[in-house]
């Protein structure tokens, strides 16, 4: 054996994992090019190809795909390895990666944030804002927080966070101009701000509740986002109706810069959950997240 024999095992396999070098290269915090590099250093002393390498795409060759095979666990013992022993040091460490819409980040995360880095200077904290749902294990993502509703049942899940509550709101000058609805079906008469997820293209359909069960209602508006906390500054700005929760409409509400309408047919929803694959043990720095949200429910 050879002292060089391991080196671009690595890179090899967070660009398997990735699908690409771009953000596997993030995840290792090296350039791509770098990474590139160190992959065709490996396929040189090898002798052999690893991947296919196009201008838009990256796939493993056959000779890849049984060479992956067979390093995949090994590396991920050695990895595992490395987090038991920062573990029993006491000291978690290494990159955590979550995926989390901006709401939840808003609602639940941002508020834990400081503490748990605090207590934990050695974990690196890598937030991705993401209004879709996406599959965390194939973007290579550690955990992610989201509606209970929305989880794979694959998936462990713990609450972050309490109930919430609808908040339909608008602001005073706009109420001047257009009656505030009454019912849900008054919706066809407003300038609603419409939410579109990036991953499907599909419009959100706004939720009632009406004789107890919940009632999706497709509504109509000339201002269609993408981010779940822009309603709020839209509405404040007069331009119609934001679907949003009480916990982030309460502020402007008390201040009197707007006004909440629907409150019968607001529903309140379990909450959010912070949520993780259950194939896989749970490295140091995900266990910390875990004990620390536990211990620190919003």
């Amino acid at each position: 054996m050879k002292l060089n024999q391991l080196d671009g095992l690595i890179a090899f396999w967070k660009v398997a994992e990735h699908g690409g070098f771009t953000s596997a290269a993030a995840d290792l915090a090296v350039s791509p090019s770098a990474l590139s590099q160190a992959i065709r250093q490996l396929e040189a002393r090898l002798g052999v190809r690893l991947l296919n390498r196009t201008t838009r795409s990256v796939s493993l060759t056959e000779a890849g795909l049984a060479y992956l095979e067979r390093i995949g666990p090994a590396l991920g013992e050695v990895i595992d390895a490395g987090d038991e022993l920062n573990v029993l040091q006491g000291r978690p460490s290494g990159t955590l990666r979550l995926n989390a819409a901006r709401v939840s980040i808003a609602l639940v995360l941002r508020p834990l944030l400081d503490g748990f880095l605090r207590e934990n200077p050695h974990v690196q904290l890598e937030l991705t804002n993401d209004e879709g749902f996406i599959n965390i294990v194939e973007k290579g993502f550690d955990a992610g927080i989201r509606f209970g509703e929305s989880i794979d049942r694959d998936m462990v899940a713990i609450p972050i966070g309490g109930p919430v509550t609808v908040a339909v709101v608008a602001s005073p000058e706009y109420l001047q101009r257009v009656p505030a609805p009454h019912h849900p079906d008054d919706l066809v008469h407003h300038n609603c701000i419409r939410l579109r997820f990036a991953a499907t293209g599909a419009i959100y359909k706004w939720e009632f509740e009406l004789d107890g069960r919940l009632v999706d209602y497709e509504i109509g508006g000339n201002l269609i986002i993408s981010d779940t906390t822009f309603s709020l500054d839209a509405a404040l700005e007069g331009i119609g109706l934001a679907y949003t929760f009480v916990e982030l409409a309460e502020p402007h509400i008390q201040a009197g810069r707007l006004q909440r309408v629907l409150t019968d047919f607001s529903p309140t929803f379990p909450g959010f959950y912070l949520y993780y694959s259950s194939r896989h043990d749970q490295p140091s720095k995900l266990k910390a997240l875990v004990e620390y949200v536990s211990r620190h429910k919003v």
